[in-house]
């Protein structure tokens, strides 16, 4: 019987022979992630063990990212117990200050995760990584504590829906189209601890960029993992970076699936989410009438130089409208600049926007764009719910860069194709 990408991996990482989904099985680690605010919890249970040295420091990496700049004393003195043991344990693979950025954008932006690694995070979109065919899926902050213990993780065995993208993509549809329009469809639980395996000629047609934000929101629908197989793509992008072996799986034509679903992208619009639940849906053109306070463009989903790109598109020569706050938050140093370098920025900035640091922030209503009670915002972020960006009153939108934009420049939400003519 064949097997499925996810299988494989989980296979090449266990010392368990012939399991089946369902089973529980320990697996060998090869990066383990927390960040500001699950770091601090693994550590406390990582000295309760008695173990002087984390068992594999290579494999570890810390990135301060969800409060930082640091927004509070509490905020601060956070950071600061995580920094003084990421010295103490002379980590390599630690990112504080200018070198820290959104993780999940890091970490492959480093080459810190690889096609074929296992991988888990103290942090629920870990899932991004499946982008590069890894299995990564998040976890909670003692069984992250437990690898930096032992190298080592328990983990159930799941099962794997498949999704096939097929058809040609339309004007300014993106990956988050795709993965708004599949949850949209499934619902927020459709693949309750399932791994989503996501192909098909619309993938095979996205860049990275589009492949990490699907994999991203993967937890989204409940997935354990998001993968999409490694191509010619995943190995251009890979090869810079990689400073250690890795393995390319791919999943054999008789493995099998839960479930096969096959979706048609040709009439896939610019999609947007309304509150409170990602899985609420809708093409753009059926949004209505939704006046805006705020546009945020960023995060782990949609805050690579790609985003950035496409908004700087619609945004030339625009002002962003007046009474709306538009926030541009580069994911990472290196996408800022970037951005700097191909005068993105400037176009932010003349059109009116704020441009701020690589920061996870607003996305879960940390700090630099915090909603006030009544107000609505749209966000390339990946979860809309109550209270997910500031008074439980406020109300979130999800969207592409595309859409973003565009509604940044007519105050409401708005299809790319009435801004550019």
């Amino acid at each position: 019987m064949g097997m499925t990408i996810a299988e494989k991996i989980l296979a090449a990482h266990t010392q368990t022979a012939g399991f089946q989904p369902g089973d529980i099985i320990k697996v060998d680690v090869d990066v383990a992630l927390a960040n500001d605010i699950t770091a601090p919890i693994a550590i406390q249970e990582f000295r309760k063990s008695g173990q002087a040295r984390i068992a594999h420091p290579d494999r570890v990496v810390f990135v301060l990212d969800h409060f930082t700049p640091t927004k509070d004393i509490a905020s601060a003195n956070q950071c600061k117990y995580v920094r003084d043991f990421a010295l103490e344990q002379e980590m390599e693979h630690f990112f504080d200050g200018g070198e820290a950025g959104v993780e999940h954008a890091l970490l492959p932006e480093k080459g810190l995760v690889l096609p074929g690694d296992l991988v888990i995070g103290a942090d629920s979109h870990t899932c991004t990584y499946g982008a590069l065919g890894a299995f990564a899926t998040g976890v909670g902050s003692t069984d992250l504590a437990a690898a930096m213990v032992t190298g080592q993780a328990w983990m159930k065995v799941p099962s794997t829906r498949k999704f096939v993208f097929k058809g040609v993509l339309g004007p300014w549809v993106g990956g988050k189209d795709l993965i708004l329009y599949l949850i949209g469809k499934i619902g927020v639980d459709g693949a309750l601890y399932r791994v989503m395996e996501m192909e098909g000629p619309a993938i095979s047609a996205l860049p990275l960029s589009d492949r990490l934000s699907m994999s991203n929101m993967a937890i989204e629908a409940g997935g354990k993992a998001g993968i999409i197989a490694a191509d010619a793509k995943t190995l251009d992008y890979v090869k810079p970076r990689a400073t250690r072996p890795y393995t390319v799986y791919q999943s054999d034509p008789d493995a099998v699936y839960e479930s096969v679903t096959t979706f048609d992208c040709t009439d896939i619009e610019p999609q947007v989410a309304f509150p409170h639940l990602p899985e609420n849906a809708r093409p753009v053109s059926q949004a209505g009438d939704v006046r805006l306070d705020q546009v945020v463009i960023g995060s782990c989903t949609n805050g690579r130089i790609e985003d950035l790109q496409v908004a700087a598109r619609i945004i030339r020569g625009q002002k962003v409208a007046k009474g709306l706050r538009c926030l541009i938050l580069p994911a990472t140093p290196s996408v800022f600049r970037q951005a700097s370098r191909e005068g993105l920025i400037d176009i932010f900035l003349d059109a009116g926007a704020i441009v701020g640091p690589p920061t996870c922030g607003p996305c879960l209503g940390g700090h630099m764009g915090i909603l006030a009670k009544g107000e609505k915002g749209l966000a390339t972020t990946n979860r809309n719910f109550v209270g997910r960006m500031g008074d439980p009153a406020s109300e979130v939108y999800l969207c592409g860069p595309a859409v973003a934009a565009a509604s940044a420049v007519t105050g409401r939400i708005s299809a790319p194709q009435e801004v550019v003519k």
